[in-house]
């Protein structure tokens, strides 16, 4: 891993595309996010060197980001070949005969022809409809019968159609990794699997499982997180105040944050931090012109605290609810 450079820092995936170990992640309150922010951001992160956007439909900004891609490719900046961009499949539209039109309507959004990566955002069904996130009349959760295996079949059929280059998953635990793996008649494996990954959550067992079934991990948060406590464990301390962390930036004159991010991608996991500070987009992106010793790995590895902060706990009662298990 260590002949990584800006240029060049994809890593092959189990159906022979590759992915950039480093993408721009979007993820914003859409209430609290000026409109156009998003577009400038992608632009900033294009210009940068990114080569990887991680999206999704309820982010509520694909429109800026395909935006930003087909601007960047019409400057000559890139081709569209160069790009990497991940959709994701919501909750609301597992049911298999919605996949493939929910999919061609973040096409739309996006105005491209294609997705490089689509994955399954997580593996609770909601009741479908319009409503992305569907209340009863008490305020209740409402789940889905989920069939997680049926879904994959549909995003099968949506990478041999054309409309994705490759398919994967996120917040699967083994169990659920495995039903995919195991089901009869499997076409295509899941070539990812986004999990929280950082230097406090590590997620070595999962890690190790994914490896052994030939899946990439993507870390989503490996800068541990926003601290809006409405969906975030804010009892874990932030991360990047880690003394650990620190004292090992100042030795490379790096910040923290790209020791944490170095980390990350020296033991293959992809990193997919999210900034819409431009300042920031352009730090997180220098982490090709200095490597971690393999004291400093262990090191760092050795802050696992084992805490989780994007727990969604408001879902703990779904049948399919990826956190109760180990891992």
């Amino acid at each position: 891993m260590l002949n990584l450079t800006a240029e060049n820092h994809r890593v092959r995936l189990n159906d022979g595309n590759s992915i950039p170990l480093i993408g721009l992640g979007t993820y914003a309150d859409p209430k609290k996010t000026p409109k156009g922010t998003c577009l400038k951001s992608v632009r900033t992160a294009i210009d940068t060197g990114y080569r990887h956007i991680d999206g999704a439909y309820v982010y509520y900004n694909e429109h800026e980001v395909g935006q930003a891609i087909r601007e960047k490719i019409a400057e000559g900046k890139v081709k569209r070949e160069d790009i990497f961009y991940c959709g994701k499949l919501w909750n609301t539209c597992h049911p298999p005969e919605l996949v493939r039109p929910t999919l061609e309507r973040t096409l739309d959004i996006l105005k491209l022809d294609y997705v490089d990566l689509y994955i399954i955002e997580l593996p609770m069904a909601f009741k479908p409809g319009e409503a992305i996130y569907p209340l009863d009349e008490n305020g209740k959760w409402m789940y889905h019968e989920t069939d997680l295996c049926a879904t994959w079949e549909a995003l099968e059929a949506c990478k041999d159609a054309g409309l994705t280059k490759s398919i994967g998953v996120s917040n699967f635990n083994r169990r659920q990794l495995e039903m995919i793996l195991n089901k009869p008649g499997l076409k295509h494996k899941p070539v990812t699997n986004q999990i929280e990954c950082h230097p406090y959550f590590t997620q070595p067992k999962l890690l190790e499982f994914c490896r052994k079934q030939d899946i990439v991990l993507v870390g989503y948060s490996p800068l541990g997180t926003s601290r809006d406590e409405t969906w975030v464990n804010v009892s874990s301390p932030p991360l990047l105040e880690d003394p650990v962390l620190n004292a090992i930036g100042d030795k490379y004159n790096k910040t923290a944050a790209q020791v944490a991010l170095r980390f990350s991608i020296q033991r293959g996991v992809v990193v997919i931090p999210k900034s819409f500070n431009p300042e920031r987009i352009r730090q997180n992106f220098q982490i090709f012109d200095f490597s971690l010793t393999d004291k400093e790995m262990k090191e760092i590895a050795a802050l696992n605290k084992n805490i989780r902060y994007v727990e969604m706990l408001m879902w703990k009662d779904h049948p399919e609810y990826p956190f109760h298990d180990e891992y």
